[in-house]
């Protein structure tokens, strides 16, 4: 960490833009997260302008960390999952930065984001070695990190695991979709982690997405042997991940 104690972060989403200041010392909000509804169709230009609004809204003048649901590479995006298209092979940084007058950005993943959060402040906080994070969501988002270091944009979701991509397997979607059980989609899950644990050996899995809420119906059903913990931060996580890379300067 740098000399700043503050640093602020955004957390862009499909939904919505949300952001606050962080305190870099404990990981927590400096004020109320402020959120601003993604502009419909959600192209670079409209975030952008949204972005900017919170950053005015908010009345901050120093750098700024942002999340994007896509691989980024030296600030290039290179997919795009629940936003617009017309992300994939935006310079996101230097969008970024001209919409903030210039002022320094850094972009990054945005479960790369939750698992940095997750890493030094959440459910990981006090474990060493390997730690892999998975959000359960519309997809499977990813975030493995080796004693804090992040290895960027890792995309297990899309990974193929007995003959199907763990996403299209073991998300929260397909749940809902299938309409299945607790125990039926933990055992789905648990093929996933079995899949990972041989690949990755991971000291810990981290569950993070909204149905990390209810991680009693269905953690102490999985059949993996890798201990796996809930999310602590969840819908903090990104915004916290952004500040500390802006901090730290991270440039996946």
């Amino acid at each position: 960490m740098s000399a700043r104690r503050h640093a602020f972060g955004i957390d862009i989403g499909g939904s919505g833009v949300k952001g606050a200041a962080v305190d870099l010392e404990t990981g927590e909000l400096r004020h109320e997260r402020i959120k601003i509804a993604t502009p419909q169709p959600s192209t670079p230009d409209a975030v952008a302008t949204a972005v900017a609004q919170l950053i005015a809204q908010a009345d901050w003048d120093g750098p700024v960390g942002l999340t994007l649901p896509c691989v980024v590479l030296d600030g290039v995006a290179h997919t795009a999952a629940n936003v617009d298209k017309s992300w994939i092979g935006t310079d996101a940084r230097t969008l970024f930065s001209d919409a903030l007058d210039g002022r320094e950005v850094t972009v990054l993943n945005d479960a790369d984001a939750a698992g940095l959060a997750e890493d030094r402040f959440g459910a990981a906080r006090d474990i060493d070695g390997l730690v892999l994070l998975l959000t359960f969501g519309t997809g499977i988002g990813s975030a493995l990190l080796n004693n804090g270091t992040l290895v960027p944009n890792t995309e297990l979701g899309h990974l193929e695991i007995g003959g199907m991509e763990t996403e299209h397997r073991a998300a929260a979607s397909v749940k809902e979709r299938e309409d299945l059980s607790y125990p039926e989609w933990a055992t789905r899950v648990s093929t996933v982690l079995r899949g990972l644990e041989d690949l990755f050996w991971p000291t810990v899995f981290v569950a993070g997405g909204g149905i990390s809420r209810d991680a009693d119906q269905w953690i102490p059903l999985l059949t993996n042997r890798t201990r796996v913990i809930p999310a602590d931060l969840r819908n903090t996580a990104g915004i916290v991940g952004a500040a500390m890379a802006v901090d730290a300067g991270i440039t996946p």
